[in-house]
């Protein structure tokens, strides 16, 4: 699988056309599975494949070809904070206020916080940090109206 990091993805006229190559690469990878496949539903999964890298791999490419005229964000905001740390930022207030509220959000919401928060991370990771989820709002549920799920 190719892992582009969304901090990565379109900052550069580089990286987009690295990332062009790499969808074609895939796309001609699977075009050849096509070509060997017996089994007519796989060659249907094959081809669907490459058709998939291809569009990435095209819409990559004008990307990098309109990347000059293209409108960016700037990297930093007039503060010297990156967006990255200024998004972190934002969600950590988020989160703060979230969890100020708890006890009055109902409890079904409660629980699909919970759920949507505890598969934020790796899919393998997810038990572990639903533990810490868990064991965090249980350690505050008595901290100026914050309960556990």
């Amino acid at each position: 699988m190719i892992k582009i990091d969304r901090r990565e993805r379109g900052l550069t006229q580089k990286s987009l056309h690295v990332h062009h190559k790499q969808y074609r690469a895939k796309a001609v990878e699977n075009g050849e599975l096509v070509k060997t496949s017996i089994d007519p539903n796989q060659r249907r999964d094959f081809q669907k494949i490459e058709q998939s890298f291809t569009v990435l791999a095209d819409n990559e490419q004008w990307l990098a070809n309109n990347y000059q005229n293209s409108l960016r964000a700037s990297e930093q905001d007039p503060n010297g904070a990156t967006l990255a740390e200024e998004e972190e930022h934002i969600l950590r207030c988020l989160g703060a206020a979230l969890i100020m509220q708890w006890n009055t959000l109902p409890t079904k919401l409660q629980r699909e916080l919970f759920d949507n928060a505890g598969s934020m991370g790796e899919l393998l990771d997810t038990p572990a940090l639903r533990g810490q989820i868990a064991r965090f709002l249980h350690r505050h549920k008595d901290d100026d109206g914050t309960a556990a799920t």
